[in-house]
């Protein structure tokens, strides 16, 4: 016998997947490869289920009746799928996926992080995976090339690290894509801000003023980003720009661009900084950056500048200010001309609204602040808060309790957006707090 017959129980996980790894690499062996490329995808893996299923049910592996079936399901998932990650990539509610290790698999729900009971046989099970997923996305990972950041055919963006930089053995985390395609009206429905926040937004973006994204990693910058981006009217043109293409905009005319990382002989790396000068010669209306690095942002800062009003960016950062601090950097590290008052004066010019975005300990997403940039006077950047979420703590199941409220302070664009045709009623500025999420007001999306 080649299995472990009656002593394998079907919570034992590793025994499992180190018999499941035997049985696929019987059933590879078995495929007739002079025939399989005369054969169609489908029928080519039609013959490899019932081979599989015949494997399975052999007397020589010693399988007990009931882990048949979910023993040959699996062997299919391994060739064809994301291996003992499948059932997770199938749950729609996973937006990442964590592997630290054979042993370590998390999953992230409704922004909190739950270990669950997947396994993997061993480190060389888990380096298969990475590999053949690396391979899908037409990059490739090797001691020589131990790093990949790349976008997976369904969308998902996979991130993997192996030795010699993961010294404890192979690292994988997959993000799903279906959770940056929300709109604001979903992000209102799950009470990551009010409706009032999500109106003014509304009419910022149609009304062309150039918004910056602020907050920490994981957050929820790119997922608020996707949803102001899609409200871009549909006669301008727009043009993202992305190390990993993530952006849905469900829109057919939006051009993607996404950075490249020399991983084969002879490839040259294709840096944002390129992609930004690449995309100004393509006539854009708006340009929508995610995730600044740093020398691509002179480049950017003179493009809103000089007629590309509306555009959008994210990057990290603590706070408001922070986010200010850290678009100046990037643009002295970058060797820019300007002085720093002058570099300043460039920043305050460049954008009107600020919106910061936090994970609260909860796990639950919120846009915390969202902001006027009324200038740069006397050494200082003018900020006035419009929109705030203020914490009242969290109930005994860890929801939290606060509310968002609007600060009384009227915004300086709203007659540049009255004359555009978004005229904001002004009892959403008034001193208050802010509407509910069971509201009856005119869809966002309208």
């Amino acid at each position: 016998m080649i299995g472990f017959g009656p002593r394998l129980r079907i919570d034992d996980r590793k025994s499992f997947q180190k018999l499941k790894r035997v049985l696929e690499r019987r059933i590879v062996d078995a495929v007739d490869l002079s025939k399989a490329n005369d054969l169609a995808d489908d029928e080519l893996r039609e013959e490899v289920e019932a081979l599989a299923s015949h494997v399975c049910a052999s007397d020589s592996v010693g399988l007990p009746a009931e882990m048949r079936e979910p023993m040959a399901r699996e062997i299919l998932d391994e060739i064809y799928g994301f291996g003992p990650l499948e059932p997770l990539m199938r749950d729609p509610e996973i937006s990442e996926i964590l592997v630290n290790g054979p042993d370590n698999v998390s999953i992230e729900r409704d922004g909190l992080l739950t270990e669950t009971e997947i396994r993997f046989a061993d480190d060389e099970h888990l380096l298969q995976l990475i590999q053949r997923l690396a391979r899908r996305a037409g990059n490739r990972i090797t001691e020589r090339s131990p790093v990949v950041e790349a976008r997976l055919p369904d969308g998902t963006v996979l991130n993997a690290v192996i030795r010699p930089l993961a010294a404890r053995g192979p690292v994988l985390s997959l993000r799903r894509s279906g959770a940056k395609s929300l709109t604001l009206e979903d992000l209102v429905r799950r009470d990551a801000m009010a409706l009032e926040m999500a109106y003014f937004l509304a009419a910022a973006v149609r009304g062309r003023l150039s918004v910056l994204i602020s907050g920490a990693t994981g957050a929820g910058k790119t997922t608020l980003l996707a949803g102001l981006a899609r409200l871009i009217p549909e006669r301008e043109r727009v043009i993202t720009i992305e190390e990993t293409a993530e952006l849905e905009l469900g829109r057919a005319d939006a051009v993607s661009l996404e950075t490249r990382s020399s991983s084969r002989p002879g490839q040259l790396d294709v840096t944002l900084r390129e992609l930004l000068r690449t995309a100004l010669r393509m006539r854009p209306d708006r340009l929508v950056l995610s995730e600044a690095r740093g020398a691509e942002m002179p480049d950017f800062l003179r493009a809103v500048g000089a007629g590309h009003a509306g555009s959008m960016l994210t990057v990290n950062a603590v706070g408001t200010r922070d986010a200010l601090a850290r678009i100046e950097l990037m643009a002295a590290g970058a060797r820019s001309e300007s002085s720093p008052n002058g570099l300043r004066q460039q920043v305050a010019s460049a954008f009107q609204i600020l919106v910061h975005v936090a994970r609260l300990p909860s796990g639950e997403r919120k846009v915390v602040r969202i902001s006027e940039l009324c200038g740069y006077f006397d050494d200082s950047y003018v900020i006035e808060d419009i929109f705030v979420y203020r914490s009242a703590g969290a109930d005994d199941q860890g929801h939290e309790l606060g509310m968002f409220y609007s600060t009384g302070y009227e915004p300086l664009c709203l007659p540049q957006l009255a004359s555009l045709g978004y005229t904001l009623e002004s009892d959403m500025f008034t001193p208050k707090e802010l509407t509910p999420a069971g509201s009856t007001r005119e869809p966002i999306e309208n």
